[in-house]
């Protein structure tokens, strides 16, 4: 949506962008990343006037940067699952080895 300028889910271009801000106690659309509000990090919300589909964007580099830090951004393995139930066994008889 932010780089097409169409939303994903009714194709309607009727974008709008609602800038981040930080005001007094927090209130805004932002993350705090220090302890004043001049630290906090502004987040961007982009909003579909047809169907009410939003996405929200920090478009700052030097603010992603500032979050990895803060919240310690790390890459965890992917584990996969055992299955809940065992694999059905197979219904067809064995076959004979030759």
């Amino acid at each position: 949506m932010r780089k097409t300028n169409t939303c994903p889910k009714c194709e309607s271009t009727e974008i709008i962008r609602i800038p981040g801000a930080a005001s007094a106690y927090g209130a805004g659309n932002n993350i705090p990343a220090g302890l004043t509000i001049w630290s906090s990090i502004l987040v961007t919300r982009l909003l579909c006037a047809g169907c009410g589909f939003s996405e929200e964007w920090i478009e700052s580099k030097e603010d992603r940067a500032k979050l990895k830090k803060k919240y310690k951004a790390k890459k965890k393995p992917i584990r996969r699952r055992k299955p809940k139930f065992p694999a059905p066994k197979s219904k067809l008889p064995p076959s004979d080895p030759e």
